[in-house]
């Protein structure tokens, strides 16, 4: 399998695996999964040169702003798969190992603290929020499983 497809298909399980560990929390804790819709909102700012927002949910609606922000959340997993699977290099791909997965998806946790989260008008690392340690927490839980997802998506497509 070449790199491109290879990345494709554990970009996908490992976004996948993050987003039912999301559903797990919002059944079984009542912890409301992540606002798509918020996300694809930002993303389609983005072009207008609008980067930050004082709050996301005041700023103008966007058409189809939950698919894009869907669609966002996947392609993201996908390069970060990608990134894995180039800086771990032809010995890991053949035989991978836990450790690399969970190194890229707790370095991953820093583009949503200080990117995303800021330009939604949460802050850095959600310090605005009340619940910013939870908020980091749950980041942090997600990523790992994120991790998780990477490395079982490589094994499955060595």
């Amino acid at each position: 399998m070449d790199i491109v497809t290879r990345s494709i298909v554990v970009g996908i399980i490992a976004t996948g695996l993050m987003d039912v560990w999301a559903l797990a929390l919002a059944r079984f804790a009542g912890i409301p999964p992540t606002n798509w819709g918020i996300v694809g909102r930002w993303f389609a700012h983005l072009p207008r040169g609008r980067f930050v927002h004082a709050d996301i949910g005041a700023s103008e609606a966007v058409a189809n702003e939950k698919a894009i922000g869907w669609a966002a959340h996947y392609i993201i997993g996908i390069v970060y798969a990608w990134a894995l699977l180039v800086l771990a290099g032809p010995a890991w791909r053949v035989a991978p190992t836990l450790l690399p997965a969970l190194l890229i998806a707790w370095i991953t946790v820093g583009a949503g603290w200080f990117i995303l989260q800021p330009g939604l008008g949460l802050g850095i690392a959600a310090s605005k929020r009340a619940n910013a340690n939870q908020i980091r927490m749950l980041n942090l839980i997600g990523h790992t499983v994120f991790g998780l997802g990477l490395f079982i998506g490589a094994v499955l497509t060595r």
